[in-house]
């Protein structure tokens, strides 16, 4: 069912009007001046309400994104606030209906999400026997086994870091402080982690 227009209210109210003559929009034309002023406001009800129905579902909402951040502590203090509308709305379905994880898939996929296509996770174990081969790659010291890499591709272009700016250039926001700070936030407590960015 779509949402009524102004002029389906107005013909649904004069069909409910009693029959005779003390109803008749002729003899009595402010009866109907009433309806007329009555059936816009059903009509902006009925589109209000349908409004209601893309807000329930967290992939069209729109008008409840500043409820939903301020009862889930967002925005993010890793991502600053100065996030487009979009990337907002994203922050928020993610806290509804996101799983989390310590495993390399999820970190792949948050690393996906703030703009790392490329992004891959190494993960380096110590040598153990029957397990290791040699020549084989990703094996080290015993103190290895709570190393991972992180490997994110290119950086993302803006912001300021030393060896890359001109002069006069400001240093202190970097795009790619976010991903980081988000990583080390979930991480497994008793790893380490290491960016490695493309050159």
């Amino acid at each position: 069912m779509g949402v009524r227009t102004a002029d389906d209210y107005l013909s649904e109210l004069r069909q409910l009007l009693p029959r005779g003559p003390a109803w008749d929009a002729d003899l009595v034309p402010d009866i109907d001046a009433v309806l007329q002023g009555l059936a816009p406001e059903f009509a902006r009800l009925d589109a209000r309400a349908n409004d209601m129905l893309d807000e329930i579902d967290p992939a069209t909402m729109r008008e409840l994104v500043p409820d939903y951040e301020r009862l889930m502590q967002l925005p993010d203090p890793c991502l600053g606030d100065n996030q487009t509308f979009d990337e907002r709305k994203t922050a928020v379905i993610r806290r509804l209906i996101g799983m989390g994880g310590q495993n390399a898939a999820f970190f792949i996929g948050v690393a996906v999400e703030q703009g790392y296509p490329a992004a891959s996770v190494v993960e380096y174990r110590a040598p153990r026997f029957g397990r290791a081969r040699f020549g084989h790659a990703h094996f080290g010291t015993w103190a290895a086994q709570f190393f991972w890499e992180l490997r994110l591709g290119a950086r993302l272009t803006g912001g300021a870091r030393f060896g890359v700016t001109l002069f006069g250039e400001r240093f202190g926001h970097n795009p790619n402080n976010g991903i980081e700070c988000l990583v080390q936030r979930w991480m497994p407590a008793h790893t380490v982690v290491d960016f490695v960015y493309a050159t």
